[in-house]
């Protein structure tokens, strides 16, 4: 019989009630030190937008908030219905605008795209009309990504890894969760098959080739506890599960850590932007 794998690659609890205030008051203050005192966000029907939505409204108040619905035509229905129950649920006003006509201008004049290229034209689209937005509000936009997704560069680079401040960016999936249903997001959207809903039947896990549960208890015992990775093969192999998906998972890590980092900029001068001149994000205000 195979050990059990909570056991032998276990995951820690997620301290919720103390880490709810703390990212709370990041986010309050990192958008209140600009001058500003309101958020946009791009609210999916999928778990980490509902979350992000969550922490936005205990950091500004849902009369600060404004989500928007960004669907593409071969969009699942049931992700609006669950963009709106959230936005419902947190009593944020939200608006709908459609990729649709945008996205197709393109299309229809490129040949031969696959579903990856179309993912990442929506998903920087819907950037734009979050910055666009962001602008006529006088707000800040708020991000969706999580660690995981972050480390495994999955992820649109300038798409939804773009934002002014993101409360997840250092919550892998499972903690995403926790903190999902102790802030009460409806159960509808946490128990539902991750999806980024780019195209019909897409799934975050099947385009990773492995689950959540897996990829975060690999990515937390090699990030978090600094484990030699050949440790946590020799222990999936103990649990009947692919060792191989270590090494998978570090290549993934590794080959997309460009996205991860600012533009590297080719130096002649004395002072190079991000390298001598290194000052504080909030330098100035």
């Amino acid at each position: 019989m195979p050990e059990n794998i909570e056991k032998i690659l276990p995951l820690p609890e997620t301290p919720c009630e103390l880490w709810v205030p703390h990212i709370t008051e990041i986010l309050r203050a990192e958008i209140q030190k600009t001058g500003l005192t309101k958020a946009v966000l791009g609210v999916s029907g999928g778990i980490d937008s509902a979350l992000s939505l969550a922490f936005a409204v205990k950091a500004l108040g849902a009369e600060n908030v404004t989500a928007y619905l960004m669907p593409y035509e071969t969009s699942n229905p049931s992700s609006e219905d669950h963009g709106k129950l959230v936005c419902d649920h947190f009593n944020v006003k939200s608006e709908k605008i459609e990729v649709t006509p945008m996205a197709n201008a393109y299309f229809s004049q490129i040949s031969d795209l696959t579903n990856l290229q179309k993912g990442n034209v929506m998903a920087r689209l819907r950037m734009i009309i979050l910055y666009d937005r962001s602008s006529q509000n006088s707000a800040l936009v708020v991000g969706t990504s999580n660690k995981t997704e972050g480390l495994l560069g999955y992820s649109t680079l300038w798409g939804d890894m773009a934002s002014a401040v993101n409360p997840l960016g250092d919550l892998y999936k499972f903690q995403v969760r926790a903190l999902s249903k102790f802030l009460g997001v409806p159960s509808e959207l946490i128990n539902k098959p991750p999806s980024a809903d780019l195209w019909e039947g897409q799934t975050d896990e099947a385009d990773l080739q492995m689950t959540y549960d897996i990829a975060d208890r690999i990515l937390y015992n090699w990030i978090d506890l600094a484990r030699p990775r050949s440790e946590i093969a020799e222990k999936l192999r103990q649990c009947e599960h692919d060792p191989a998906l270590v090494e998978k998972v570090f290549k993934r890590v590794s080959f997309s850590q460009f996205k991860r980092k600012m533009p590297v900029i080719a130096k002649v001068s004395r002072r190079t932007i991000n390298r001598e001149f290194r000052n504080p994000r909030d330098w100035g205000m």
